[in-house]
């Protein structure tokens, strides 16, 4: 009886086993593959970009002892583009030692980032758009944010030379009083996940507002008055409005966001200035513009659960239009210095709503270069003169305005806020 028994049973899993082994098949094949992986260091954040086809559930958590997070992703499969994940980490990463992946369980990939720190993660999935399937998205910040503003005052003083023996000045002297520096925010353009307009050559805009906004904070800092802050300074993006809160934070005086323009037809060209307008676009290129250049957060990656501080920021209010009337200046001034080095595509200063300007009391300008769809124009953004002549005319057009409009001292407001990041 137990032989027969037992019999029976060998005979049912043998039955049952092509069935398994099927549904185990089919349980592999409905794994998601990841198709492309993408990781940006940088100083204020690293980006680790998984994409898709489709959506997946995945959970993220931090470990301790040591320092790990932690990405379990629910039906996916172990594919040659993620297992290459942990080659994509450099040693320059300042938050990310290392990557492991492999599998955790049935129907479950473990992805493991090996931190030099603690961190604050943040993971959000990104929809389809333009070349980018699915995305998830996870941000690794640091427990305690970079200081854009004594990141600017550290540099500063780093770069400084040594006083000489002639300069020590001894216990009681009284120190004079330091010389009212002018700050100018640098932005380049995109960067990381969004590349920006492309060239027929293959030039990315990303590529080429960086080496120019990399030139023009060499000059900036050279000049006796002026210090330059880089809102942008490598292959990484950042969301809009938090490139104008970054400007915020190191009090500055101007903002200058530098972009390639890019159009439908081929034979568009010349430079452009944009500022923000109150009231819409003074022209229908200046308002498609303005929408191409807003949808950069949805091809750079936002995490919509982080509020906008300026999204319900009215314009209508007497602070921003004063700055407005101030960056229709400052944009008159460089568009009149560009105009000396490349065709003006326009001869006044557009304006329209771009996010990046919103700041309420910085005048801002976007400084369109040239048409990187232009094959001519695109010859000029990849020459490193021309970059070097574009830098040398948007500093004369900021050092042009200054001169009919000196700053104010700082307001006490801001005066306060950067005594408190000091202590």
């Amino acid at each position: 009886m137990k032989r027969s028994l037992g019999t029976r049973l060998r005979g049912l899993v043998t039955a049952a086993l092509p069935l398994l082994l099927c549904l185990a098949a089919f349980a592999r094949a409905a794994e998601v593959p990841v198709t492309a992986v993408r990781v940006w260091p940088a100083e204020e954040y690293t980006r680790v970009t998984l994409e898709l086809p489709a959506q997946v559930a995945y959970t993220v958590f931090t470990l301790e002892n040591p320092d790990r997070l932690v990405i379990d992703l629910e039906g996916v499969e172990l594919s040659p583009a993620l297992t290459a994940l942990p080659d994509k980490v450099t040693a320059e990463d300042p938050y990310i030692r290392a990557i492991r992946v492999g599998r955790f369980k049935p129907g479950t990939v473990r992805v493991v980032l090996d931190l030099k720190q603690q961190v604050n993660p943040q993971a959000f999935p990104l929809r389809p758009i333009g070349e980018y399937g699915h995305r998830l998205v996870v941000d690794v910040y640091p427990l305690t944010p970079v200081d854009p503003l004594m990141a600017l005052v550290m540099k500063r003083e780093l770069a400084a030379p040594a006083p000489g023996r002639g300069e020590q000045r001894s216990p009681g002297a009284g120190a004079p009083e330091p010389k009212r520096l002018i700050t100018v925010a640098i932005d380049a353009g995109h960067g990381g996940e969004d590349p920006g307009a492309r060239g027929r050559r293959g030039t990315l805009e990303k590529d080429v507002t960086l080496a120019i906004a990399r030139k023009l904070k060499a000059l900036v800092d050279k000049e006796e008055n002026l210090q330059a802050a880089m809102i942008r300074d490598g292959d990484y993006y950042i969301p809009l409005h938090l490139r104008v809160a970054k400007a915020r934070k190191v009090n500055a005086d101007l903002f200058v966001s530098i972009h390639a323009d890019a159009f439908i037809k081929p034979h568009a060209r010349g430079s452009s200035v944009f500022a923000l307008s109150e009231r819409g676009a003074t022209s229908a290129a200046a308002q498609w513009l303005a929408k191409q250049e807003n949808d950069a957060d949805l091809i750079g990656g936002v995490n919509l659960n982080v509020p906008d501080p300026y999204l319900k920021q009215t314009l209508l209010d007497l602070s921003q239009t004063a700055t407005i009337a101030d960056s229709l200046k400052l944009g008159r001034a460089v568009l009149a210095e560009l105009g000396g080095i490349n065709a003006l595509h326009k001869e006044e200063v557009e304006q329209a709503g771009f996010a990046v300007l919103k700041a309420p009391d910085i005048p801002s300008i976007l400084v369109e270069t040239a048409f990187i769809s232009n094959p001519e124009e695109e010859l000029k953004l990849r020459d490193e003169a021309y970059q070097d002549k574009m830098a040398r005319a948007i500093l004369a057009g900021i050092k042009r305005y200054l001169a009919q409009n000196p700053p104010m001292a700082r307001p006490k407001l801001a005066q306060s806020e950067a005594q408190t990041r000091e202590r």
